[in-house]
């Protein structure tokens, strides 16, 4: 908690900082050009919607994984698999140092697993029908341990503040941009013009990709630190072993909804381009860095 709340402050502090200097030094620049706007109201403004729509994620995303996902809680456990997978997964919340997070099953063939959920007290872990048929007892419980790993760096709520950010200085040039090309470039004194809306959302797709591509970075480097969580919490050989039987599965197609993959234990191949907007890194490299450890 102490760490995500000094994410949380640095993030604010980034925003002031932001602010002060674009009032400082950016308005009157831009009067000197003939753009009236206040960039502090400006910044506001676009924290407040950058900032809400990544919360609201964040607060329903149970919910939704549970509804998308088709999950099945395992709240009175059957003898046999059931009851090995809750106990598990009890013993490495335990080791976590995190309360017991609620357990399901989803209907895929797909090996794949995920946690969710708005803080590490308060979280769900997930498997898929697929991966327990295909893996063994040690490398399940290495993905279980993967995902704890993931509770237990908060981060859900990491990812989330990340976003928030990007999407408020997505929305706070993009609005910058549409000003100056309205006010400047098309000469436009009396409100918003037809380019202020047109430029504002093209800058804004522009700027969104490229945020993405920010944000997709930070999902990367978090699944080598659950890898490495997931080595501590069960062990590292068996982590490994996981990694690989993912691997040897990766040529079928992603079944996981757009919204969840990223919360996935393994995304599926991406190369060139498309891999800096990839939510994982290839599975090559986190047994690589792995065996490294």
């Amino acid at each position: 908690m102490l760490r995500i709340m000094l994410f949380l402050g640095t993030n604010i502090a980034v925003l002031v900082l932001v602010g002060i200097v674009m009032s400082t030094f950016g308005e009157p620049i831009l009067a000197s050009n003939g753009v009236d706007l206040n960039l502090t109201g400006l910044l506001i403004y676009s924290a407040a919607f950058g900032f809400i729509g990544s919360f609201i994620s964040l607060f329903i995303s149970k919910w939704m994984a549970k509804k998308s996902m088709g999950v099945q809680l395992i709240e009175n456990p059957s003898p046999g698999d059931e009851r090995w997978l809750y106990e598990t997964t009890q013993d490495l919340a335990e080791k976590a140092g995190i309360k017991m997070p609620e357990v399901g099953i989803f209907p895929s063939e797909q090996p794949n697993a995920f946690a969710t959920g708005w803080n590490k007290n308060d979280a769900l872990v997930a498997v898929s029908v697929g991966l327990l048929r295909s893996m063994n007892k040690n490398e399940v419980r290495a993905v279980m341990a993967h995902e704890i790993a993931h509770v237990a760096n908060g981060d859900m709520v990491t990812l989330s503040l990340i976003q928030g950010v990007v999407n408020t200085f997505v929305i706070f040039f993009s609005r910058i941009i549409g000003h100056v090309v309205d006010r400047v470039v098309l000469k436009n004194n009396s409100g918003h013009g037809i380019g202020y809306f047109v430029t504002s959302m093209i800058a804004q797709v522009i700027l969104g990709i490229l945020a993405s591509a920010i944000v997709m970075w930070f999902s990367r480097y978090r699944e080598f630190r659950a890898d490495e969580g997931g080595a501590t919490f069960a062990d590292r050989e068996s982590m490994i072993s996981a990694l690989e039987s993912l691997k040897r599965a990766s040529g079928r197609e992603n079944d996981m909804p757009a919204t969840m993959q990223a919360f996935g234990i393994s995304e599926g191949m991406r190369s060139g381009l498309a891999a800096m907007f990839s939510s994982h890194p290839p599975l090559d490299a986190r047994i690589e860095a792995l065996r490294k450890v």
